[in-house]
């Protein structure tokens, strides 16, 4: 008898063997039933012994070994995903999955070699069975942690959507409040402090919504208008001059730097590289921009310890820290976006962000189009 018309032939041995496991390893809120608890069973060995009958050749066994994956959209991959599915909508965790695999792996196993002889084609069998446990665990596993992340992402996104009222009414009361001309200094203080936090909160939120919205799927919406770079580039100096009074930015314009884009996005852009430059650069900092043609070029660039080489290839990667040496001289005020936005913005543009770094200077150069589509 084969391992495959083993497992069928003593499908509720096995399948009573795994439920018992089962329920030790089950949220005490998951609500499983017996029968919810049987029907995976019985799907997943089922599943398991119709691959372990189809033929493969020694190149697709190979291939298994090295974690390549048969055939993505099949039934028995897909046995394995609905299993993942079902046990994360049940509040199972990464873990009490994996351990499932493990029991049902070791139930079948024990009451194989009971019963068959342990000869050279038995070894083959429980090779093919293993393959198959080991590639069913691997759908499950990879479809697990996705789905674990996306709704983490979703849950990132309806918070960011839901604290924007409440700081945009924090914003709007700050505002006519100091529009008090009876206030005392010490409340004219007060007021513009919880002004530049709100609008600092509110930029977090905004940066968290934006990645979300690009972690699910979607882009950063832009509105292309008419817009002069050159006017965008002295408000973001300016902008980053006031949370950094100590900062020296010297704005450098050239070319023809008028054209269609969203000034709102690009003035984010440039604001985030110089902030970033600020907190993780040393001496002065150099805002360029320059009209090449169908195109304008962006650069910030600053002196100080220069990038690692390691860090470059993820330094626009969400949730990154990659600053010029390991002690940071002012403290970040963002949640490790910044440079993930900007990557975003210069995509919505049609756009590219790059970086090279050296012992003398750190540069960040964007180049988009003059001239951006309307979008459809």
């Amino acid at each position: 008898m084969t391992l495959s018309d083993f497992i069928e032939a003593n499908l509720d041995g096995l399948i009573d063997d795994w439920a018992d496991y089962a329920r030790t390893v089950s949220p005490a809120d998951s609500h499983l039933s017996e029968a919810q608890l049987r029907d995976s069973a019985s799907s997943l060995l089922k599943g398991i012994a119709a691959d372990m009958r189809e033929a493969q050749t020694g190149a697709q066994q190979l291939k298994k070994s090295h974690g390549g994956r048969s055939g993505p959209d099949s039934a028995f991959n897909r046995i394995g995903r609905v299993h993942a599915d079902d046990r994360l909508s049940h509040g199972f965790g990464i873990n009490a999955l994996v351990a499932e695999y493990r029991a049902l792996r070791a139930s079948v196993l024990r009451r194989w070699q009971l019963k068959a002889m342990l000869d050279a084609a038995a070894f083959q069998e429980m090779i093919r069975f293993n393959e198959a446990i080991d590639q069913m665990l691997a759908e499950a596993v990879q479809q697990f942690a996705t789905n674990v992340e996306q709704t983490r992402e979703l849950f990132a996104g309806m918070l960011a959507h839901d604290l924007r009222s409440p700081v945009g009414a924090i914003l709007n009361t700050a505002y006519i409040l100091l529009q008090d001309e009876n206030l005392s200094p010490t409340s004219v203080r007060a007021g513009a402090n919880l002004q530049r936090s709100a609008t600092r909160v509110k930029e977090m939120i905004d940066d968290l919504f934006i990645f979300t919205r690009t972690r699910l799927g979607g882009t950063i919406p832009v509105e292309p208008t008419q817009q002069d770079v050159g006017s965008i580039c002295h408000g973001a100096a300016d902008e980053v001059r006031a949370a950094y009074p100590d900062a020296r930015i010297d704005v450098r314009l050239a070319g023809e730097l008028t054209g269609i884009l969203d000034g709102a996005r690009i003035n984010q852009l440039i604001v985030n590289l110089l902030n970033n430059a600020v907190q993780h650069g040393a001496g002065d900092l150099r805002l360029e921009a320059a009209g090449d043609g169908a195109q304008i070029i962006l650069s910030v660039s600053n002196g100080g310890a220069p990038i690692p080489a390691s860090a470059i290839p993820t330094i626009f990667d969400p949730l990154t820290r990659a600053g010029h040496s390991p002690v940071q001289k002012k403290p970040s005020s963002g949640i490790g976006l910044g440079l993930y936005i900007c990557r975003c913005i210069a995509r919505a543009h049609d756009g590219s962000i790059g970086i090279e770094s050296d012992q003398n200077v750190t540069a960040f150069t964007v180049k988009i189009p003059r001239f951006l589509a309307p979008p459809r």
